[in-house]
């Protein structure tokens, strides 16, 4: 009997609520945040999201890396009075279905240092890179599986001249 009795205070003991951590489970993780995120985006298993060079394909978009320059092409409209460069990078991630969501931006000027760019180049970077419709769904031993992404564009003078990878 003294041996229950003691099971019983060592399972009340015993903390009941997993710990959380204010870090993502992996570098690079994009959480999802109410404020910024499409409220109709949902990760289809997002503890097993794939980093981008984890599904040994290069750029999982129909059309390929081709398809999406050509997007960028067509829709960006540089202002000649905009002398900003560097690089601004856009990764999301890609659902299970193919869907893309959770954009984060991060931008830097050619000594590679944090840097903000003219609000009229970072918008049309993001609008255009969120309607892209093309992202393959990833697979991971014949399952599909959610991935990261992400789109690296270098911005010379204000104006659009690589997109990468």
């Amino acid at each position: 009997m003294l041996f229950f009795v003691g099971l019983l205070l060592l399972a009340a003991c015993q903390p009941t609520d997993t710990p959380t951590s204010k870090y993502p489970r992996w570098v690079g993780d994009i959480s999802a945040d109410p404020e910024l995120d499409d409220a109709d985006f949902t990760a289809c298993n997002e503890k097993l999201a794939a980093q981008y060079f984890h599904l040994g394909q290069q750029l999982p978009y129909k059309g390929e890396k081709y398809a999406i320059e050509q997007a960028f092409a067509k829709q960006f409209v540089p202002n000649p009075a905009i002398k900003q460069s560097g690089l601004i990078r856009i990764r999301f991630m890609v659902n299970c279905e193919g869907r893309a969501g959770r954009f984060r931006m991060i931008a830097m000027d050619t000594n590679y240092q944090e840097q903000q760019f003219d609000p009229y180049i970072t918008d049309q970077l993001m609008e255009i890179t969120k309607s892209l419709d093309g992202w393959e769904v990833g697979m991971r031993k014949d399952e599909s599986v959610d991935y990261y992404q992400y789109l690296i564009f270098k911005i010379e003078d204000g104006q659009l001249k690589e997109i990468m990878p």
